[in-house]
């Protein structure tokens, strides 16, 4: 089969397509014709070495996709082969088949291609478990999310409207502003032209926010941070920007600020009910109408790299897909 490789750490532009032998399902385990598969940062990450988890080399990057089940392995008894679904792979899903474990396999929602699928799993379930079990977000509060219009700012838009929360949307331009608006964003803060802390304070008539979700670190992270209420919520969700924040303990102190923590990957494996329980909610989300994805990009698999460098550069808004169907 063909597979993007990961042959030795690096850049983007070091990835080549390759034939490896295609895999075979083991326990608990099941084989996915893959159709089309989700770029994410973490990706690129992943193949710099710089990711939480660092797989034997070579590998084929791609932490999530869509398709068909090819076979089952021992003890699977949920899905059955053609049946269609999407998958969180951790990694190659940059590839035309892939093997995953059945608990990080779910149905793809009624009405949803493979192409919204692929770009699903990954963006939306961070967004999800971010706000409800690590913000505990509640009905009325304040949401203020970095980085609005990209992957995964996106869907924070779209969950936390879908919560019950006051969503102010914060990016660098006009446009990308106009399609977190659309998307469900009751303000708009264009962080490049206007002063971030200033405009909070203007909406929120001096409060401050409730919640911070922050994909975008650097400086702006800090700022965020001075912008939200006692007893507030800091959600560090990446470091699109490059740079990780180091945050005032005093400053923490004083506010009962609270800086936590969002590693979704983290409970694929040790918080299995949550992570169903999430995709579950999502499902509903997505039928009800209240969710839906912007693919802004779709690359051939060949293209794995160009696709890489475009979200590297911030350009991309929603999300990008591999279409591995050509």
């Amino acid at each position: 089969m063909k597979a993007i490789l990961c042959k030795d750490w690096g850049d983007p532009d070091t990835l080549v397509l390759g034939d490896v032998t295609s895999p075979s399902p083991g326990p608990g385990e099941v084989k996915v014709r893959l159709r089309a598969a989700g770029v994410n940062y973490a990706d690129i990450v992943l193949i710099r070495g710089q990711y939480q988890e660092k797989p034997s080399l070579p590998f084929s990057p791609g932490l999530e996709g869509a398709g068909e089940i090819m076979s089952v392995g021992e003890g699977v008894t949920t899905f059955s082969p053609g049946d269609s679904v999407m998958a969180v792979t951790g990694n190659g899903a940059f590839a035309e088949e892939v093997v995953a474990s059945v608990n990080s396999v779910f149905p793809i929602p009624v009405g949803m291609d493979y192409t919204t699928a692929a770009g699903f799993p990954v963006a939306y379930g961070t967004s999800h478990i971010a706000l409800t079990d690590r913000a505990d977000i509640k009905k009325g509060q304040t949401l203020l999310v970095l980085g609005a219009a990209g992957g995964v700012g996106l869907t924070a838009v779209e969950c936390g409207k879908a919560l019950g929360a006051n969503v102010i949307a914060a990016a660098s331009t006009k446009e990308k502003l106009e399609i977190a608006k659309k998307h469900g964003a009751h303000h708009l803060i264009n962080y490049v032209d206007e002063d971030l802390r200033a405009s909070v304070r203007k909406i929120t008539e001096g409060r401050g926010v409730d919640i911070v979700y922050d994909p975008v670190g650097g400086e702006l992270s800090k700022i965020a941070m001075r912008s939200m209420n006692p007893l507030g919520r800091l959600l560090i969700i990446g470091f699109a920007a490059g740079d990780i924040p180091n945050f005032p303990a005093n400053y923490l102190l004083v506010k009962n600020i609270s800086v936590v923590g969002v590693y979704w990957g983290w409970y694929r494996t040790n918080r299995p009910e949550i992570f169903k329980k999430s995709f579950e909610n999502l499902a509903v989300w997505y039928a009800k109408g209240h969710l839906k994805p912007h693919i802004s990009e779709v690359f051939p698999l060949e293209q794995v790299p160009k696709a890489l460098g475009l979200l590297e550069s911030r350009q991309a808004t929603g999300r990008i897909v591999i279409d591995i169907d050509g």
